[in-house]
């Protein structure tokens, strides 16, 4: 399974004083040194955080692979084919939002026609797409239907289940909802409200192949420094895949 570590949260902290420090694309670096496979920054229109400098120099600089993602919309799509990262996964914006509350709308007829004219435009750039949307049969088949590479699952409501039983439940859509998008030909990833406590039951699942985490990583830098907050998550992610394949054995 790989790890993607979303690193808006730096820049985050350099934009509450508007000054050059601390860098993201530095962070960059270290979190591939630590062994993380990619690197996932959200440029959005508002540009509240990730800045359209901080990407270019990304895309210049990144040795393993870069996710950007934007909102279905012309202005960061063209940054988007300009830069051609590897894969561009295409997210719902709201500016009152504090984050990304939830997958795409793909019941909305404005929402799947403004998604297939980013995919579109994106692809013909050579770039992958991937979008975010909720684990749910419905999401995943409008997702196949737009010719998308892959899908990326908005796990925050599992992340914020209450009790077990709300926890079980968001794990089995998860897991039906990855199981299809592998039956239709798509690449599942996750995340949002991953942390090192509740990954594993997320990681535990087969078809999913990458995770993007962001948040929790970056918390945990502040104390042990981005080295071991990456490692440590990615223990913790092999730690729920081992679990995963001993079920499988027995």
């Amino acid at each position: 399974m790989r790890l993607y570590v979303n690193i808006d949260h730096v820049a985050t902290i350099r934009e509450a004083r508007k000054t050059d420090e601390p860098d993201p694309v530095r962070a960059a670096v270290l979190v591939e040194l630590a062994g993380a496979d990619g690197i996932t920054v959200h440029l959005r229109e508002d540009r509240r955080h990730i800045q359209d400098r901080d990407v270019r120099l990304l895309a210049e600089t990144c040795r393993s692979v870069l996710n950007l993602e934007v909102a279905a919309e012309d202005g960061v799509v063209d940054v988007a084919r300009e830069i051609a990262p590897f894969q561009v996964t295409l997210v719902p914006e709201r500016r009152e939002e504090v984050t990304t509350e939830g997958g795409l709308d793909l019941a909305s007829p404005g929402v799947v026609e403004r998604v297939a004219r980013a995919t579109r435009r994106l692809q013909e750039a050579g770039i992958r797409i991937s979008l975010f949307i909720d684990p749910s049969p419905e999401a995943v088949r409008a997702s196949a239907e737009l010719h998308a590479e892959a899908v990326e699952f908005h796990t925050g409501e599992y992340a914020h289940a209450r009790t077990l039983e709300e926890r079980e439940r968001e794990v089995a859509r998860l897991r039906e909802a990855a199981a299809l998008a592998v039956e239709l030909g798509l690449a599942a990833h996750a995340g949002h409200g991953l942390t090192y406590e509740n990954v594993a039951a997320v990681a535990a699942i087969p078809q999913l192949e990458e995770l993007n985490i962001g948040h929790s990583i970056i918390s945990r830098a502040v104390f042990v420094g981005m080295e071991r907050a990456v490692q440590e998550m990615r223990t913790a992610m092999d730690r729920g895949r081992g679990v995963q394949a001993r079920g499988t054995a027995e």
